[in-house]
């Protein structure tokens, strides 16, 4: 029997079930991330919950046909299954896969000025931001992004509690560094996460059997499943395009510059030939863009080269799943993050951040003589990070804190290192690198 993953949109849902103003909501995603296990268990505290999913029941997509009116739809409803109980007040009503029924958005409006029910709505990204809707409810619904399992998600999974948690965060508030027992457990689950990712089949697959047994055969075949909805969604874009970029991801970073290059995909490929591509890919949440700046100074958004980026995977298991099964072994075995040239510790902090709510930048300057893996900042200044794989020297990020660039006050590097603050840049263990945002919301506010 498989465990009930706890997921971080477990505390967001009961948060919103309590706001006597709750608007309906529709948490967007990947394919696979565990939208439909998180709200069916939600939906365990409600006295009542229904549930309607348009892909394996596609009868129910005719229930807006007479109007969009709660009255209306729940006749409807009930006439297809008279068992299903409407109670007001007490009714979770949940749409499922609801890129197969553009109306169930414009419906959203109407549940709300209604209010008797509770409505939930999910469906993949890939379908929902393109089949048309006729309307988006603007004003009446909460949009949600849910995210494949992070590393925080995983040490729950593994047993892990929140108070032991709490304690590994405090060290950096303390400026305690770990000691040796700590080190060790932590990276090696971080190594273990490194290789599964953080689809929660997978890691409830480990979880159970305690092994890597046919991890890498279902990473594949969710490669696999990803481009046959590539194919299935990508409606008035050349579908070729899209599996040419999305192939491409492991082989630019696999190069020391990692930079991806449309004219190196295909013979003759050129940016305007594919334009809105990356877009799509990015929007359907399959993949990470992170932009080159400008310059290294504030803001972020808006100071970025439009054509130079990285790409990478959304889930670190996916990037594993692409590449030959010895680069497994090596992380697995030789416990070398450093494998693949660095790529799937980059692409495994890329995705951290974005969990985290972070957007993507880099920054490397016309000479190639300076390069910083990433940026964040808080409300008053811009923060490099330096990811490191091994214990390797910082030289990038020892010359951005030269005092150059004034809205840098700080830095942090993310190594296999115990904690440690030298009077320029924090080092913190990369187990931890999904506490950035409250570690440098704490550090902001000192």
């Amino acid at each position: 029997m498989l465990k009930l993953l706890k997921r971080k949109i477990d505390s967001y849902l009961l948060n919103w079930k309590e706001n006597g103003d709750k608007k309906p909501l529709i948490i967007k995603g990947a394919w696979q991330i565990g939208k439909t296990e998180s709200i069916r268990h939600f939906g365990k505290t409600y006295q009542n919950f229904i549930e309607i999913n348009f892909v394996t029941n596609p009868e129910y997509q005719q229930i807006f046909d007479k109007g969009f009116s709660p009255e209306s739809i729940i006749k409807e409803i009930s006439f297809i299954n008279p068992n299903l109980k409407f109670i007001p007040k007490s009714t979770l009503i949940f749409f499922d896969e609801i890129q197969n029924c553009s109306k169930a958005a414009t419906s959203l409006k109407f549940f709300k000025q209604n209010g008797d029910y509770d409505v939930i709505c999910s469906g993949s990204l890939m379908g929902l931001n393109y089949h048309e809707i006729e309307s988006n409810s603007v004003g009446y619904k909460e949009d949600y992004k849910m995210h494949s399992m992070d590393f925080e998600e995983f040490l729950w999974a593994l047993g892990y509690t929140p108070t032991q948690i709490e304690d590994l965060f405090n060290h950096l508030i303390a400026n305690e560094p770990f000691s040796q027992v700590e080190l060790d457990v932590m990276f090696e689950h971080f190594r273990d996460y490194a290789v599964l990712g953080g689809m929660p089949a997978l890691v409830n697959t480990f979880v159970k059997n305690k092994n890597f047994s046919n991890i890498l055969k279902d990473q594949r075949q969710l490669l696999l499943d990803y481009e046959e909805d590539i194919t299935k969604y990508a409606l008035g874009l050349d579908k070729g395009k899209i599996k040419n970029v999305y192939r491409s991801i492991p082989i630019f970073l696999g190069l020391d510059n990692k930079k991806f290059q449309i004219s190196r995909i295909a013979p003759g490929a050129r940016n305007r030939n594919y334009v809105g591509i990356v877009d799509w890919l990015k929007d359907a949440g399959i993949v990470e863009v992170c932009h080159c700046l400008n310059q290294v100074a504030l803001p972020l958004k808006g100071n970025y080269e439009f054509n130079n980026y990285k790409l990478y995977y959304h889930d670190i298991g996916l990037l594993i799943a692409s590449l030959d099964d010895e680069t497994q072994q090596d992380l697995r075995f030789n416990k070398n993050l450093n494998t693949y040239k660095g790529a799937i510790y980059e692409n495994l902090i890329a995705d951290t951040l974005v969990k985290s709510g972070y957007d993507l930048y880099f920054y490397k300057n016309k000479a190639s003589t300076l390069e910083v893996d990433f940026f964040i900042r808080d409300s008053k200044s811009l923060i490099p990070i330096e990811v490191k794989a091994t214990t390797g020297t910082t030289s990038s990020l020892n010359r951005i804190l030269d005092g150059r660039y004034p809205d840098i006050k700080y830095g942090i590097k993310l190594a296999q290192q115990n904690f440690g603050f030298n009077g320029k840049f924090y080092t913190i263990p990369s187990f931890l690198a999904f506490s950035l945002r409250r570690f440098v919301e704490e550090k902001s506010s000192e």
